[in-house]
């Protein structure tokens, strides 16, 4: 069995403000963030974790610099990056500017994966490359266990394939700035051990 410690990146300005990040958008950790992100060290530092993995951002290496800190081996990959949203990136949550993002969101749950926001990604786009990522991750011995950071929507994509969950379905599983996701692999299937554990916040 191998175990996946997956969490989100700590909070950003973008966050904070209710504005669209995505891929484009490579903002850094706020002061919030950077106190989740210490939480979460404090909390799991003890964990023997034999490798780092996180997106091609910052904010999540960002989010996870103390563990590398400790000489723990680390690896960005680009395919663990956030979904794309195109055009809306950089664009706050309002009635007049989010209509398009919130057009494309609902479709999704109606189940037009395909759909996606100007030259944005689509899910099922999003899931082909986390497989990829996932699978060499997977084939690499001798790593368990393994930390993973990475993003909200990322995660919720990731959590559906991994647990055979329609994509449609992606928006029950929620997502806070360094809540973990415990997985794990038992060589021929994932599960979940822990869903958005967020105890190393409460005060």
């Amino acid at each position: 069995m191998k175990k996946l410690y997956i969490i989100r990146h700590g909070e950003t300005e973008y966050n904070k403000l209710g504005m669209v990040q995505g891929s484009g958008i490579d903002a850094p950790l706020n002061e919030t963030g950077e106190l989740q992100a210490e939480a979460f060290y404090q909390a799991y530092h003890h964990i023997p974790f034999q490798k780092i993995y996180t997106s091609n951002l910052g904010r999540t290496q960002q989010t996870v610099q103390k563990f590398i800190n400790q000489g723990i081996p680390y690896e960005a990959l680009a395919d663990m990056r956030e979904i794309s949203w195109g055009s809306q990136e950089g664009v706050a949550f309002t009635p007049e500017s989010s209509t398009e993002y919130q057009r494309i969101c609902e479709s999704w749950t109606q189940g037009d994966l395909t759909a996606k926001i100007q030259n944005g990604e689509n899910p099922l786009e999003v899931a082909e490359r986390q497989k990829r990522a996932m699978d060499y991750i997977l084939s690499q011995p001798n790593e368990n266990p393994v930390l993973i950071c990475i993003h909200g929507r990322a995660i919720r994509i990731m959590m559906c394939w991994m647990l055979n969950y329609p994509l449609s379905r992606m928006d029950h599983f929620e997502h806070t700035n360094t809540g973990l996701y415990l997985v794990n692999w038992t060589g021929s299937q994932f599960s979940i051990e822990l869903f958005n554990e967020t105890s190393h916040l409460e005060p």
